[in-house]
């Protein structure tokens, strides 16, 4: 079952950060793939002393897919790049009507060990840095009639189920977790500001896990991780609609598809995926939201 308005993004632009590797670089793949013009934004064009993946690789998958992109290398700890990214993005592309707060590094910690540049660090990926690309942006859209923001949630952000499991006990998850659920009450508090202005403002987070170069290190090697097309999918099913009709959700990769009737494809559009299986050690506490 597919929804009865396909995504076209063709003459739309599209800034997603972190997009040399993992889910940012599946996001704009995909953004790519529906007709967007993506700017593809990370800290290095060519090499990543700490990480594999780089912003020239994720535009030659894009070209060789038959789409556009346009790779821009920026610290977004500094905040003058930061704050300026929007509208070079915009200058470089001829707008910019999506923009995906997908750019983080996870470094977890219990709060009785973390130090307080780690805990800075984490609330400065996770809120100050979407805060201010998206204070950035509204300007540029505005103008356009319409915009989408997406915003890169966790399900972490829900409360662990007890009887506590040795993640939530002694994984350090605890500071991540509060910044990406504070980030999913500004995104539903953006999405009310935005709503007149019609640019939309939705969450998008993995059911489960996804395996990404950044998450490796914290999930066991024996965890059933999701394949990144589902989120990738719903991201897109995010960036399309006239705010009045889906903007505010918290969507979560397997089941947004299942409950909006969601075709899933490949990252080029190509295929045909089959649909999403819900696991039963998904979070309960998960809202089954279509829009």
């Amino acid at each position: 079952m597919s929804h009865p308005r396909k995504p076209e993004l063709a003459g739309k632009v599209a800034l997603v950060t972190g997009a040399s590797r993992g889910i940012g670089r599946a996001i704009a793949q995909r953004l790519a793939s529906a007709g967007a013009t993506v700017v593809v934004a990370a800290r290095s064009l060519e090499h990543s002393a700490s990480m594999s993946g780089t912003l020239v690789e994720t535009v030659g998958l894009i070209e060789q897919a038959g789409g556009r992109a346009i790779p821009l290398a920026v610290d977004l700890c500094n905040a003058a790049e930061r704050d300026a990214l929007p509208a070079r993005a915009a200058q470089l592309a001829g707008g910019l009507d999506i923009l995906v707060n997908n750019a983080g590094e996870a470094d977890y910690s219990r709060v009785e060990d973390m130090p307080l540049e780690v805990y800075e660090r984490t609330l400065d990926h996770y809120l100050r840095i979407p805060f201010a690309l998206c204070k950035a942006a509204i300007p540029l859209m505005r103008p356009r009639g319409a915009g989408w923001i997406v915003n890169l949630g966790s399900v972490t952000a829900l409360p662990p189920l007890k009887p506590y499991d040795d993640f939530a006990r002694v994984g350090g998850i605890s500071v991540y977790a509060a910044a990406k659920a504070a980030l999913a009450r500004f995104t539903q508090g953006l999405a009310a500001e935005l709503e007149a202005d019609n640019i939309a403002v939705n969450l998008v987070a993995p059911s489960t896990a996804i395996l990404t170069p950044g998450a490796a290190r914290y999930i066991p090697t024996e965890y059933p991780t999701e394949r990144v097309e589902y989120l990738a999918e719903t991201a897109l099913a995010l960036c399309h609609l006239p705010a009045r009709e889906r903007t505010g959700l918290l969507a979560h990769s397997l089941h947004f598809p299942l409950s909006a009737g969601l075709t899933v494809h490949s990252l080029d559009g190509v295929e045909t995926l089959p649909a999403p299986v819900l696991p039963p050690y998904a979070h309960p506490g998960i809202e089954a939201v279509s829009g």
